[in-house]
């Protein structure tokens, strides 16, 4: 008997695919909107995100004191197998150009989502339902109960 094995071709032995090419991978719905939340809320300009009773019922969880806010609120997704939509409910700040800063947001989730997933982002939908007025604050503050 022979001490030696017979080994393949070096061409025969590996696979003719990148290591990175050999399976697949998905990326939930969840991972992208938490994507696109967290980059729209880095824009100067948003105030929050979230329409009417979203923020609403928002803001209510989010005085539970069972962790941060929710970064997924007002973002809804579509993602496919190479591409990914996103719709966004924003409230802007008073003073800022609308146009811009919903330019801005739209730049950012897409450099963003296509930066960490791979993502080509096909369009970024962008709703403004609300301006915050600086003294929308003091009258929340106001109406809060007494008891926290």
């Amino acid at each position: 008997m022979s001490d030696t094995l017979s080994r393949p071709a070096a061409s025969e032995s590996r696979p003719s695919t990148a290591p990175e090419q050999r399976g697949r991978t998905t990326i939930a719905d969840s991972v992208v909107e938490k994507i696109a939340g967290m980059a729209a809320r880095e824009v100067p300009g948003i105030h929050s995100l979230g329409a009417g009773m979203t923020r609403t019922f928002g803001a209510v969880r989010d005085r539970v004191p069972r962790g941060r806010p929710s970064v997924t609120r007002g973002v809804s997704v579509e993602v496919g197998e190479r591409q990914a939509a996103v719709d966004l409910d924003v409230v802007v700040e008073y003073g800022v150009s609308v146009m811009d800063v919903a330019g801005d947001v739209r730049s950012n989730i897409i450099t963003a989502v296509e930066r960490m997933t791979g993502l080509e982002v096909v369009e970024v939908n962008i709703a403004v339902d609300d301006v915050h007025l600086p003294d929308e604050e003091e009258e929340e503050e106001e109406t809060e109960g007494r008891v926290q």
